[in-house]
């Protein structure tokens, strides 16, 4: 029985080869496997009949390539999630993935509500995406100054918002709105309530980002100080150093401070206590993700795939990367004896948010040298950070996005060579830096980062000490030592592993320094 298997398996094997090497030396009967009969013409085309498939190729190669990239920096919110949740501590991890998740439901609906019209309401829309754009035509603007904000396409609705390329817009930039709600949510995890973090990501999405947002990118004051004041080409970011990752790093400065440290983190003495995150190799792997997902990040910031600087653009991105990272890892060897796998991670992030603003505008060595200043400056605040200032910052997102997004929002000011730019916001002429001849461009630049400290730092310490007064930004002690998961997620993210307590991080001991943001808890508990 057995044989007979085996020869009717044997015959059918042969036949099979037999009629597939029939098939293959058959003729081709009429079909075009080159493809030359797609392109081929008639002779009955019109010069407008040229022009429409012109027309379509043009705007079609356009909208594949900003959808894509689109596409994949929506899953930078995979990378985020998965490094915050690998430095912080197994307790809190289904907390941490779930917030770094919920940021982007709530922050997209907040965009699509409000923020994309106050962003964008008055921009004119993305040229390479067709002549649609138009119809974001509503800005208010301050006479001789600029504009303020747009106020058209609320709900993505309105006269002529119906458009592709409109809805192409706002897919691509709400993507870039929400790694500026996932940044602060480093800053001040495993201490933090879920439902402060939905009414912050609500408050980012609808009314900080957008605003500052609009000023440089939207058609803005900050963007025409150029056309209006002669300082270069205005306040220049071409994918968001400044709009996205200073901004995100200026939520996170703000949210730490008002927040206070985790228990334990500081003694009394002032020295700080390392927390070491729980699982290194989730960190590392979202690293890659978020290195892999920044090329799409910087260059589909062209919004246009006939813009060959795109090209530029995601090789110094790569370049700045990988310097980042190598500085400090050996930064690390050096000075402590052991190439630190988390200030790895985080120096290639450095080196990746210091040149997304001037990727268009330098050239590779310019790239090498901003990313390698990155490596180096997450590795300086970093314990400056902690040991300075005394603020607790899980992740370093303060010393990543907001030193670095500065950096790179200054590095433009300096490097920019003038290759690229000619006609930005309105200014003739390409895009130099001081070290290319034109100093006012670095004086726009810096206004830029004024700015930022107004209104990113400011503005955000504002919302969250009224937050953390009318709501509570901070679960209590219990909940705190205990583990987030279990309190506000209702599940944790090992029921399987029996988790071990430290003795210093997962006690409130009379070694801990004081922290002033729990008294609030303490009188609570004397009241009852």
């Amino acid at each position: 029985m057995k044989k007979s298997a085996k020869l009717g398996a044997i015959l059918l094997l042969l036949c099979t080869l037999a009629v597939m090497l029939v098939l293959a030396l058959s003729p081709a009967g009429g079909s075009d496997p080159t493809g030359a009969s797609y392109v081929a013409t008639s002779g009955a085309e019109t010069l407008s009949d040229v022009a429409t498939t012109a027309n379509k190729g043009y705007y079609g190669a356009n909208y594949t390539w900003v959808m894509i990239t689109g596409f994949m920096v929506f899953f930078f919110q995979c990378g985020f999630a998965m490094v915050e949740t690998g430095f912080c501590r197994g307790k809190n991890a289904a907390h941490t993935m779930t917030m770094n998740f919920m940021v982007f439901l709530i922050g997209a609906i907040g965009y699509f509500l409000v923020g994309f019209a106050i962003q964008f309401g008055g921009s004119g829309g993305a040229a390479g995406l067709g002549t649609g754009g138009g119809a974001l035509d509503a800005m208010l603007s301050i006479p001789d100054f600029g504009g303020i904000m747009g106020y058209k396409g609320f709900i993505l609705s309105g006269t002529g918002i119906y458009d592709p390329g409109i809805y192409a817009l706002f897919f691509f930039q709400m993507v870039f709105m929400d790694t500026t709600i996932t940044i602060p949510t480093g800053a001040i995890a495993e201490r933090v309530k879920y439902s402060a973090v939905i009414i912050t990501s609500l408050f980012i999405a609808m009314f900080l980002y957008p605003l500052f947002g609009n000023w440089v990118w939207g058609g803005g004051w900050l963007s025409t100080l150029g056309k209006n004041f002669g300082l270069g080409h205005g306040v220049v970011d071409f994918a968001g150093s400044s709009v996205v990752h200073a901004m995100g790093g200026m939520l996170a400065l703000a949210g730490a401070i008002v927040i206070g440290p985790r228990i334990g983190k500081f003694k009394k003495d002032g020295t700080a206590r390392p927390f070491p995150g729980h699982d290194i190799p989730m960190a590392i792997i979202g690293t890659i993700i978020l290195f892999f997902c920044w090329f799409s990040f910087n260059a589909g910031s062209t919004l246009n795939a006939s813009d060959f600087r795109l090209a530029i653009v995601a090789t110094n991105t790569m370049i700045a990367g990988a310097i980042g990272g190598v500085v400090a890892m050996f930064y690390m060897w050096v000075k402590y004896g052991k190439p630190d796998p988390s200030m790895t991670a985080n120096g290639a992030l450095a080196g990746l948010v210091a040149i997304t603003s001037p990727c268009a505008f330098v050239n590779a060595p310019s790239a090498f040298f901003i990313g390698a200043v990155g490596g180096l400056l997450v590795c300086i605040f970093v314990p400056f950070v902690e040991n300075k200032l005394k603020l607790d910052d899980p992740v370093g997102a303060i010393s990543v996005h907001c030193v670095n997004g500065i950096w790179g929002t200054i590095a433009l000011g300096l490097f920019a060579d003038g290759s690229y730019g000619d006609g930005l916001n309105g200014v003739t002429g390409a895009v130099r830096g001081l070290f290319f001849g034109d100093a006012s461009q670095l004086a726009a630049q810096l206004i830029a980062v004024v700015v930022l400290f107004v209104w990113g730092c400011g503005v955000s310490f504002i919302f969250f000490k009224a937050l953390d007064k009318i709501w509570g930004l901070r679960v209590s002690p219990e909940i705190e030592l205990n583990g987030l998961d279990i309190p506000e997620m209702g599940i944790g993210a090992y029921p399987d592993v029996q988790l071990v307590k430290s003795p210093e991080l997962d006690y409130d001991s009379e070694d801990n320094m004081e922290i002033k943001e729990l008294f609030r808890f303490k009188q609570n508990t004397r009241s009852l």
